[in-house]
């Protein structure tokens, strides 16, 4: 593949290098000399920061939900009910004696 330096200094990236890195209009790229070559890094951080905030939650989902949901219960969260009846592991073993 090839790009042609503009009069300005400007290049154009060949639509398959740009389509297979995600490169979108104002995608910030690092540039690097590396002895007799130019080096483009797409900037991943960002990508993360532009797509921070971009995604919506469906109605009456928080995010506390979906963290709940990957990581179970956390401390300080309400007990579900089939976990008040159940007893614990060690209960009834220490008096049984």
């Amino acid at each position: 593949m090839e790009a042609t330096v503009a009069e300005r200094g400007q290049i154009t990236l060949p639509k398959a290098v740009r389509d297979a890195l995600g490169l979108t209009k104002g995608t910030t790229l690092k540039v690097e000399l590396e002895g007799g070559r130019i080096i483009l890094r797409k900037n991943v951080d960002d990508a993360v920061s532009r797509a921070r905030g971009r995604f919506k939650l469906p109605p009456g989902v928080t995010t506390d939900d979906i963290m709940r949901e990957l990581r179970g219960r956390a401390p300080g969260d309400p007990l579900e009910p089939f976990e008040v009846l159940r007893e614990p592991a060690d209960a009834g073993q220490a008096g049984d004696e």
